[in-house]
């Protein structure tokens, strides 16, 4: 998926998010932004929205000599998950169909992303999850539960931190003995790293494994080898959040992707409205409304 104009003011405002996260110095801000306006001004729109994002937080750690400026975010947002797990588990409990509402609490859980939003608010992550039942879905969930009874093998990639917290309730569900995380092989925004998977305890309950890169989608080109080898090995792909989506959209394989639609850009390419709860199966080139 090529990145389009209107993923331009987003990448402004990661730039501005970013430096502001780690400086109160307003002529660095400004400084930085002017510097990535002319970094811009020369990229190359055909690459994927995620792999100008990870040219563009490579160059800010440079800038900044600080290799995590969402490190705080992320642990905070693996607290309120955490906290949110017990009751979740007891919603569960009482399901009449509770591996249906596994998946949209793991698809719930995306709204936990920095990049589109980077104000999001604790509230806003406990209304979404406590209205999950309420909010426009899309997809088939019985074609992904009869493909799970089917499989031996699955690959779970992960997103965000705080959000792979809530992975755990449908990787529970999936059958965690046949089920392979993948994170980032290093922070880039707020995506889920080692540390943050081992923060939701998944290293206790399946095998987790970085994808050996730093952007935050999934540029199979880069990523590290035993990382490829599980994915074309694996029976069942199941992709989080939209930075893979833009990445894997045209990988040569079937993938189940799991995101909330957050941007115009996704929500023209898919066809969906933007809040909508999505699953989306794609197998090879991405068979989705080009956007305009």
């Amino acid at each position: 998926m090529n990145t389009c104009l209107d993923c331009l003011p987003c990448i402004f405002r990661q730039t501005l998010d970013a430096v502001r996260r780690v400086s109160d110095d307003p002529a660095f801000h400004e400084k930085v932004v002017r510097q990535v306006a002319e970094w811009i001004c020369g990229a190359d729109l055909s690459e994927s929205p995620p792999a100008m994002a990870q040219r563009l937080h490579r160059y800010l750690r440079g800038l900044t000599g600080i290799d995590d400026p969402y490190a705080e975010a992320k642990a905070r947002d693996n607290e309120l998950a955490l906290r949110l797990l017990p009751g979740l588990r007891e919603r569960l409990a009482v399901s009449d169909d509770p591996f249906t509402l596994a998946v949209r609490l793991a698809i719930a859980g995306n709204l936990i992303d920095l990049g589109p939003k980077s104000d999001l608010t604790p509230e806003e992550v406990e209304a979404s999850i406590g209205n999950v039942e309420k909010e426009a879905f899309s997809g088939d969930v019985a074609a992904l539960r009869r493909r799970v009874e089917g499989v031996k093998t699955i690959l779970y990639l992960a997103d965000n931190a705080g959000e792979i917290v809530l992975d755990r309730l449908l990787i529970e569900a999936l059958g965690p003995e046949r089920v392979t995380v993948a994170v980032r092989g290093a922070p880039v925004i707020n995506d889920a790293t080692m540390d943050d998977a081992r923060t939701a305890g998944l290293h206790e309950l399946v095998s987790v494994i970085s994808n050996g890169s730093d952007a935050p989608g999934t540029l199979l080109e880069e990523c590290a080898p035993e990382f490829r080898e599980h994915f074309d090995a694996a029976d069942l792909v199941i992709s989080k959040g939209q930075g893979n989506f833009e990445t894997l959209s045209e990988a040569p394989r079937d993938i189940c992707f799991l995101f909330k639609v957050k941007c115009p850009v996704i929500a023209g390419r898919v066809d969906l409205a933007l809040g909508t709860q999505a699953l989306v199966w794609l197998q090879g080139e991405a068979k989705c409304k080009e956007a305009q």
